[in-house]
């Protein structure tokens, strides 16, 4: 597939996705809300990488939904009312899903923000693994400004992320997080000088996940996304379950030896996803 609003790079087993819209903010438009998915679907069916690594040009990450998607939102007054609160309930259904998509996919997905996360930027973002931010970094769940409730993905995921009073914070207020501050309530992994900084940063810890045995990768990504939603006992009992069918004496022989041999291991990629033609 060819994207419109983003540049896709593979290489040495890091995709990276580059949002590409800086005279635009990087807002988010319709096709991003069709491509980003689809982007990730196809890295995660393929297997033609380890990791993700989402960036953005110009000078702010995203400043959020961009105007043509409201257009989306309005009723068509020929539609009986209950069908229409129908329709209206699927589309954010499917807006939810575009960022969900990265909490699902089998490889860890970074985010690098520089400048301002703006309203569905946080969605994004918070659907991610691992975050990293330059210093002018800022974050707004900005849609109570704008006279409307979140409802692509940041209410469940940021206060799980960040103390619950700072969410609410966040939600009640409009009021941007600055970057330092999401550093120290656990929003951010880590924050770095400037862009270049950023995403070198972002990079050399993509390029450690990217090392390891993608087996590895895929079963602790899926299983610390089980263990967020369940109960301890029920998490173990997903675990050994779980490693009962996945567990790779070869991927720990390759490594050990590695290991011993002080070289990096070469793993054998995750095999493709089976998709019905």
């Amino acid at each position: 597939m060819s994207w419109t609003v983003f540049d896709l790079e593979v290489s040495d087993h890091i995709a990276h996705i580059r949002l590409n819209r800086p005279e635009k903010l990087n807002s988010f438009t319709p096709a991003l809300w069709r491509e980003l998915p689809a982007a990730v679907r196809q890295i995660d069916e393929q297997a033609t990488a380890r990791v993700i690594v989402i960036s953005s040009s110009g000078k702010h990450f995203t400043a959020g939904m961009d105007l043509s998607v409201f257009s989306s939102f309005e009723s068509d007054d020929a539609i009986e009312t209950a069908r229409a609160n129908a329709a209206f309930m699927q589309l954010i259904k499917s807006l939810q899903e575009t960022f969900s998509a990265l909490a699902k996919a089998r490889l860890p997905v970074i985010a690098a923000v520089q400048g301002g996360c703006i309203g569905a930027g946080l969605d994004l973002v918070t659907a991610c693994d691992l975050r990293y931010a330059s210093a002018d970094a800022f974050f707004s769940l900005h849609e109570i400004n704008i006279g409307m409730v979140a409802d692509v993905g940041t209410f469940p995921r940021l206060q799980k992320l960040v103390p619950s009073a700072i969410a609410r914070e966040m939600a009640f207020t409009g009021d941007p997080l600055t970057a330092s501050r999401a550093e120290q309530v656990g929003l951010l992994n880590g924050v770095f000088d400037d862009h270049e900084a950023l995403l070198e940063g972002a990079m050399a810890t993509a390029k450690k996940i990217a090392a390891k045995s993608p087996m590895a990768i895929w079963g602790s990504k899926a299983l610390l996304n089980y263990g967020e939603d369940h109960s301890i006992a029920d998490t173990l009992e997903h675990i050994a379950t779980w490693q009962a069918g996945m567990f790779s004496y070869t991927d720990i022989k390759t490594a050990l030896v590695a290991q011993q041999e002080k070289q990096l291991a070469t793993f054998e990629a995750l095999a493709g996803k089976k998709v019905l033609k």
